[in-house]
């Protein structure tokens, strides 16, 4: 699950980036939470405090400790976290690529705006991820970031695997052997003799199904139920 810092003195500010992020979390059916902080001292009391968050967002021309002092901060502990700076003066653009930031946006904040700057993010986190897969699909040989892999199905003699985005890449695999390639990441569940999931998607858990936060449901086989809610407890555990 994404974790998302919001930084911003402006409460009327704060409350837009909030509200946007949580649009976007829906929008792209994005498994995430977002922590609001009105000023640099919280933030980095929450991390202090050992919280730790996957992007961050900040405005810069805060009062006291600004946007560019809570990212180098941020840098001594987390070196590769993405950083966005969201502001309304350009003048600080030169300092924010001292910190390593993702992207320098300037307010107003638009939904398009955000939206696409965080697909950019989104796709920057993904491909700095190591777990990858190659497939060999109808379309030829594909790289699949198992970030963005939702499930995979087996049908009839082909294996489907469901992305993050809704694309669907088909193969003629064995859905024993995906189901072991995938299970050696550990994120990864088979629920099912026809299903396997990524354990980062799954909303709840019931005796005789899984609801993914893409609004999928999916079934688990017959007797599995309190199997499959004791693996993925021992999952979010680790994640912790």
């Amino acid at each position: 699950m994404l974790q998302i810092a919001i930084c911003d003195d402006n409460i009327d500010e704060l409350a837009k980036m909030t509200q946007l992020i949580d649009q976007y979390r829906v929008a792209k059916h994005l498994n995430c939470e977002f922590a609001a902080f009105a000023n640099g001292f919280d933030l980095l009391y929450a991390l202090e405090k050992g919280k730790h968050f996957d992007i961050y967002c900040l405005d810069i021309l805060m009062p006291a400790f600004s946007g560019i002092d809570v990212a180098k901060e941020i840098r001594r502990q987390d070196k590769s976290s993405p950083i966005l700076f969201f502001t309304t003066s350009s003048e600080f653009a030169l300092e924010s690529y001292g910190v390593k930031a993702l992207n320098y946006v300037l307010k107003p904040i638009s939904k398009e705006k955000l939206f696409l700057t965080l697909d950019e993010v989104l796709e920057q986190i993904t491909l700095d991820k190591d777990d990858t897969i190659i497939v060999k699909s109808t379309e030829g040989l594909q790289k699949i970031h198992l970030f963005n892999l939702v499930y995979a199905e087996v049908m009839g003699r082909n294996v489907l695997y469901h992305l993050l985005s809704g694309k669907v890449v088909e193969c003629k695999d064995s859905f024993a052997s995906v189901c072991d390639t995938l299970e050696k990441f550990g994120s990864f569940l088979r629920i099912h003799r026809s299903y396997i999931v990524n354990m980062q998607y799954i909303d709840t858990i019931e005796n005789h199904q899984v609801t993914l936060n893409i609004h999928t449901t999916l079934p688990i086989a017959q007797g599995r139920g309190r199997e499959i809610k004791e693996k993925y407890l021992a999952f979010q555990m680790e994640e912790e």
